[in-house]
């Protein structure tokens, strides 16, 4: 998924600028917007690329032994 930066105008007249939001493409995104900020106007958007970190994951011994340690 991608995330989008979004800058609006409500229909109230309000500026709301960082909306962050994820989607798998720009049409998607400003679905999910538009579902938040019914009738606004989007004065500005960009694309905000992700780190491609590596997750580090843990087996469930290593989750227990963080739980049950005992200082």
């Amino acid at each position: 998924m991608q995330k989008f930066d979004f800058s609006v105008k409500t229909r109230d007249g309000q500026n709301v600028d960082r909306i962050q939001i994820y989607g798998k493409d720009l049409a998607d995104a400003e679905r999910k917007l538009r579902q938040m900020y019914r009738h606004c106007e989007v004065t500005q958007y960009k694309t905000i690329e992700l780190d491609k970190k590596v997750s580090q994951s843990a087996d469930i011994e290593e989750v227990l032994t963080l739980i049950t340690k005992h200082d």
